[in-house]
């Protein structure tokens, strides 16, 4: 059985790969702390949990040598 990603991450632009869904149970209180955390660098949740690991694996000496650039803050470009 294959997998399909339909996701507005990857519709219409091609320049990466898809994203990955990943489903993450959390603390209430630690999601909360996060989603705040996030909102004060006008950052999703979902983008600050990624900077976040990045930056661990980084510090551990594991970041991938061939992972694509965090997707740009904000709204994606209009095309045409």
């Amino acid at each position: 059985m294959s997998e399909q990603i339909d996701d507005a991450s990857t519709q219409g632009r091609g320049r990466r790969a898809a994203r990955k869904p990943v489903l993450l149970r959390l603390d209430p209180a630690v999601h909360e702390a996060l989603a705040r955390w996030a909102a004060d660098d006008l950052r999703s949740l979902n983008a600050h949990v990624e900077l976040l690991l990045r930056q661990a694996l980084k510090q551990a000496g594991r970041a991938p040598r061939d992972a694509g650039p965090l997707p740009r803050r904000g709204r994606p470009a209009k095309e045409g």
